[in-house]
């Protein structure tokens, strides 16, 4: 594993152990000698994110869609960054280039790519792993959710399972990395 995409919020949200998460998970990063795939952005959580990860000596890709180069406001800073034509191509691109997904927390945005992946892990498309990271109880909502689908026969019980969820960066890096 040297690769990880992380998807998160443009905005910090109201909890400032949100931006905290991000800063140990971008140190948690570093000491396992990962790199960051991400949203290309400068602001929010995955500014701060990619920020830690940048400061420490780590190499982060961003990849953003030309429409949100200005509205995400586009890191200037990073090891590389890539300008894509869609969200499309942004998540396609986001996936190939890594080895597995974590989810800090975020909107709808950070929800639609998570899906997205663990769809995609679902159908066989890949065989990475997938996180939440589950600061101050950000994803307690979604996991009630995702086990609601499960018991009403919607969700099948083992892509639930795939679905990694702790709330100490550090841990969730160490049970992501053996899965």
């Amino acid at each position: 594993m040297k690769k990880i995409c992380v998807y998160c919020g443009s905005s910090d949200g109201v909890r400032p152990e949100y931006s905290r998460a991000a800063a140990t998970l971008g140190h948690a990063m570093l000491e396992k000698s990962l790199d960051l795939v991400y949203g290309g952005a400068s602001v929010g959580l995955m500014g701060k994110l990619a920020d830690t990860v940048l400061q420490g000596g780590g190499r982060v890709t961003g990849i953003i869609p030309e429409p949100l180069v200005n509205r995400e406001i586009s890191h200037a800073g990073l090891t590389e960054l890539v300008v894509v034509e869609s969200m499309h191509e942004r998540k396609s691109m986001m996936a190939d280039l890594s080895d597995g997904f974590i989810a800090l927390p975020g909107g709808i945005g950070t929800m639609d790519e998570l899906f997205e992946i663990l769809t995609w892990s679902h159908l066989g498309i890949h065989k990475k792993p997938c996180a939440l990271l589950n600061v101050a109880g950000y994803y307690d909502h979604l996991n009630a959710f995702m086990q609601h689908g499960v018991n009403q026969g919607f969700i099948r019980k083992a892509t639930a399972a795939k679905l990694i969820i702790n709330d100490n960066p550090r841990q969730l890096l160490d049970l992501f990395i053996k899965s």
